[in-house]
């Protein structure tokens, strides 16, 4: 089992008190009733799915109950990070395996 860091709650829990809420970092558009239909497709629908290091939203379903975002590696599954939402894409300076990076809050 996964443990993963609650940058809100400041501990580690098993995985099954969250859930992946999809890909981080999602502009939205500001004129959403002006985009044609190929870009809302992609804007709603379609995100990148590599192989290494990945952003995403989590939300600790049974603990705080809040949004935060996490740098998961998909090929080992490991967290390399979490931090709050609203802060900024931090820069990942370090190799998929390796969980060194700049900025991270834990």
């Amino acid at each position: 089992m996964l443990l993963i860091h609650c940058p809100y709650c400041d501990e580690e829990r098993p995985e099954i008190e969250f859930r992946n809420t999809g890909e981080a970092h999602i502009a939205r558009s500001s004129s959403i009733t002006g985009e044609t239909d190929d870009d809302f497709e992609k804007f709603l629908f379609i995100r990148s799915n590599p192989k290494g290091i990945i952003y995403e939203r989590w939300r600790h379903i049974h603990g705080c109950a809040r949004f935060f975002n996490a740098v998961r590696d998909t090929v080992t599954d490991k967290f390399v990070m979490t931090y709050k939402a609203g802060e900024p894409k931090p820069e990942v300076v370090a190799a998929a395996n390796d969980s060194s990076v700049k900025g991270a809050s834990k």
